[in-house]
């Protein structure tokens, strides 16, 4: 089975700034390469044999770095929208897209295995998978736990919630258009609300592998420490370096 894959790459990067106001954020470099090589050699690995790449702010940029994707072995093209349509919005304006594809972000440092999330929302047959990380958030504060009366109940110092977080990668079935309106914004958030109250709940896959968006300053360098410490992590061509240099 072919396998196709819808690379969102149209926003502003407002939150990496000041290192987005010359490089759009998918060109930002982790280790020797910007991140959108990355995920594009990483979808080529997990037999991905067609990658669109949503463009909108300084796309032709992108569109120059990547190409067709003939240096990676895959196919590459691109869809552009005039304005921004949110997360899930550009997916209306392309209009050969599959009965099963991949959504992804472009901004994701991810070790997980694209093929094993594709087949498996293909064997559940479901509308929409989400793929997700348990995130652990620290409290700032002590926590009081009072009852109704005013009494202190118990105390906690700074503790730590665990909660799933959207990876920013999805499987969509071709008719979830249906239920998205045409080159209008629409987002990650609008959809699942809507699914949830039609009673079309996605499914939830939980990677316990690594995972970080690079949208901010400190998670973009902290990216790159994880990328520059292990590249086999994330890129297999590592692996088989390494491998060739202990023989």
């Amino acid at each position: 089975m072919s396998k196709r894959a819808i690379v969102l790459a149209g926003g502003k990067g407002t939150r990496l700034r000041p290192y987005t106001d010359i490089t759009p954020k998918p060109l930002m470099p982790i280790g020797a390469y910007p991140i959108i090589e990355i995920i594009i050699q990483q979808l080529a690995y997990y037999g991905f044999s067609h990658i669109t790449i949503a463009l909108n702010d300084r796309g032709q940029l992108i569109q120059k770095y990547v190409g067709n994707g003939r240096k990676w072995n895959i196919k590459v093209d691109y869809s552009e929208e005039n304005t921004p349509l949110g997360t899930m919005g550009p997916l209306s304006l392309i209009p050969d897209l599959p009965e099963h594809f991949l959504i992804m972000n472009s901004d994701i440092l991810t070790d997980i295995n694209f093929s094993d999330f594709y087949d498996q929302h293909i064997s559940e047959d479901v509308l929409f998978s989400i793929s997700a990380f348990e995130q652990q958030e620290s409290q700032a504060f002590g926590v009081l736990d009072v009852d109704e009366a005013g009494n202190l109940k118990d105390f906690r110092e700074k503790p730590v919630k665990r909660v799933n977080v959207s990876m920013g990668i999805y499987m969509a079935r071709y008719d979830i258009l249906n239920r998205m309106p045409y080159n209008q914004p629409y987002g990650f958030d609008q959809l699942v609300h809507r699914l949830i109250s039609e009673k079309v709940s996605p499914k939830v896959q939980i990677h316990q592998g690594y995972w970080l968006d690079i949208g901010c300053p400190k998670d973009y360098q902290l990216a790159c420490r994880q990328f520059e410490a292990k590249p086999e992590q994330f890129l297999h061509s590592f692996t088989q370096q390494v491998h060739s240099f202990s023989k």
